[in-house]
């Protein structure tokens, strides 16, 4: 599933092909993806002018001149397709630019979405209401963490994945920020001090930077809106290299799967 870098990445490369464009035709190819999409969309974003683009955790935003929002969400294999060749069967939303830029929503197996909203209602949709502070913020604190993990017994590593502790992160990178940070996925999150979260946010910031840089990480179906990889997976410290040694030298990362998700850390460097 494409996580905050992934998206992070197709809104920067959605900026140059939208922002500031009018939009000549936006034509939904089906009435559904995860859930139903607008009906009124082709009606109210037909005309629009894009005035901004942006992110919320794992979803993309595309701002109008006529107060909407197109708000939508990758699932497990979208992507956009900026100027294709040719369409294609799972090419699910389409929009073109009055200066001829045709944009491709391509979505397989489609668990994405798409919803319209109008802008100062934003912080209403469902989906955000209850999201913690993003990672790449300056809400995310060691502080903050210290307030809301208190007394509680379950691992950092399924209270890091909780979107209403921190916005955004997903498996991946938890997995490869923990080992940043030398913590132990399993150990509770209501037992790491003021210290070793010291630790922890400035390695998710880094580690999030970094696979954004790099184009976010290409396992299955992710590509970049230009149809290039992502190449994080390249840097991976942990993460799907369960039997091999870990960076630090001195032991070999393990997995375990914890409600349908793999786990992989470093026994001699995570305590």
């Amino acid at each position: 599933m494409p996580e905050l870098p992934e998206v992070e990445t197709t809104v920067r490369g959605l900026r140059p092909v939208l922002m500031g464009q009018r939009l000549a035709r936006v034509e939904p190819r089906r009435a559904d993806l995860r859930r139903a999409i607008p009906p009124d969309l082709r009606q109210r974003m037909t005309g629009a002018t894009v005035t901004a683009l942006g992110r919320r955790a794992k979803y993309g935003l595309i701002d109008t001149d006529r107060g909407d929002t197109l708000i939508f969400h990758l699932g497990m294999s979208g992507r956009w397709r900026v100027d294709p060749a040719e369409l294609l069967p799972h090419d699910h939303l389409l929009i073109e630019t009055d200066d001829g830029r045709t944009l491709a929503l391509h979505d397989p197996r489609r668990f994405g979405s798409l919803d319209l909203l109008r802008t100062e209602a934003i912080e209403d949709f469902a989906a955000f209401r209850a999201l913690g502070p993003e990672p790449l913020g300056p809400d995310l604190t060691p502080d903050y963490l210290v307030g809301k993990l208190a007394g509680r017994i379950a691992p950092i590593k399924l209270l890091l994945l909780d979107q209403r502790i921190v916005a955004g992160l997903g498996n991946i990178y938890v997995c490869e920020a923990l080992n940043v940070a030398r913590i132990d996925p399993r150990a509770p999150g209501g037992s790491l001090t003021k210290a070793r979260l010291g630790r922890l946010v400035p390695a998710i910031r880094s580690v999030l930077e970094s696979a954004i840089e790099a184009g976010g990480s290409t396992l299955r179906d992710y590509a970049r809106p230009d149809g290039e990889l992502g190449y994080f997976s390249k840097q991976f410290r942990v993460y799907g290299r369960e039997g091999e040694p870990c960076p630090c030298g001195r032991g070999v990362v393990l997995r375990q799967v914890d409600g349908g998700r793999s786990t992989f850390w470093c026994p001699a460097c995570q305590k």
